[in-house]
């Protein structure tokens, strides 16, 4: 496919929606390279599946040889890296696969992209891009007068999730600063939307009220999050592709710093608007207060004026709009959560909160 993106991990949450907006809004093929873990779903593409300027390539990023075959067939003029492991509390219980995936996984990722890379004509070369997709929690907590995470902040990992994926992007900026791979890093706030896999705490929160069941909330609920669409953060995703200054890391944030209570209050909110006939209304009643999880950091907050001032980027999703899409999205879609919410999910989430 001449002129196309290689994406890394385009089945899952972010990467499934990063796939369908490109496909929607940008003329080059995608190349779509996937290992399809219990988070990744090929049901989310089904739309663009036959489209002659997508193929999907199932593989893991840590397959050497499987890398050097897809950048020989395929040319592409950029790599967009979404391939994680990404859950804190599976990180907490089994932190192998996070390193194995998250650190030798953009390291082999890095090794073959050089290679080919190094490769190519002048021209090629200089339009060349390696985007790497990495969270806010590399940066470690705030407390609550602490000013937000910028671009300059000190990594300060608390979980083996967010120490794998400051690994990577440290990796990411060796190969820049050792070699002058063209790479550019985001780190991105927490994202919520269609799609989503039901252990993170939005979609949790709609499908177990919605369920009757209990709401579980770690510690006092006041732990503080940045909420970013996950739509606007693929656009903006697209625009430090295009534009984004070699070398540079972008912070992308939806400027909603907004405590995990106020969430839960704003969906269940919306369910007693839209579901007054589910088992138990108001939904509120069945939160639950539940033992706060080791390392639980406090809170997270994300300076994006940088890709504001120097890209044009900010968001275009209030939290208000964005939570209303979403949990549209999850009422519509039944047969989708139904697919995900198989009996190994079931099992995790009762271990995880019991």
């Amino acid at each position: 496919m001449e002129n196309a993106i290689l994406v890394t991990g385009g089945a899952g949450f972010i990467g499934s929606n990063f796939v369908l907006q490109w496909m929607r809004e940008e003329p080059s093929p995608v190349i779509n390279l996937d290992k399809l873990t219990y988070a990744g779903n090929l049901r989310n593409l089904e739309s663009i599946s036959s489209s002659r300027n997508y193929r999907f390539v199932q593989g893991d990023i840590c397959e050497r040889e499987l890398l050097q075959e897809l950048f020989a067939e395929h040319r592409p003029r950029a790599v967009v890296h979404f391939a994680a492991e990404s859950h804190v509390d599976r990180s907490i219980h089994g932190p192998d696969d996070f390193v194995r995936t998250n650190v030798h996984g953009t390291f082999s990722l890095l090794e073959e992209a050089r290679a080919y890379w190094t490769g190519l004509p002048e021209g090629s070369r200089q339009s060349f891009r390696f985007l790497h997709v990495s969270t806010d929690e590399v940066y470690g907590s705030l407390r609550s007068d602490d000013p937000p995470f910028s671009e300059i902040t000190a990594y300060a990992p608390n979980s083996p999730y967010s120490a794998s994926k400051a690994a990577s992007d440290h990796l990411v900026r060796a190969y820049h600063h050792t070699y002058g791979l063209p790479t550019l890093t985001t780190n991105c706030s927490n994202n919520y939307g269609p799609y989503q896999f039901p252990e993170k705490l939005i979609p949790l929160m709609i499908l177990n009220a919605r369920a009757g069941k209990p709401l579980p909330v770690y510690g006092d609920g006041q732990n503080v999050r940045d909420w970013l669409f996950v739509e606007d953060h693929c656009e903006a995703i697209r625009i430090v592709l295009a534009r984004g200054k070699v070398g540079e890391t972008y912070n992308i944030g939806g400027w909603n710093e907004m405590p995990n209570m106020a969430i839960i209050e704003t969906i269940c909110s919306l369910l007693d608007e839209l579901c007054p006939k589910d088992p138990v209304v108001p939904h509120r009643e069945l939160v639950r207060f539940v033992k706060d999880r080791p390392g639980h950091d406090r809170r997270y907050a994300m300076d994006a004026r940088k890709i504001e001032r120097e890209l044009g980027w900010k968001p275009r999703e209030t939290f208000e709009s964005g939570i209303r899409k979403t949990v549209a999205w999850y009422l519509k879609n039944q047969d989708w959560v139904q697919e995900v919410t198989s009996g190994s999910y079931r099992q995790w989430i009762a271990k995880q909160y019991t």
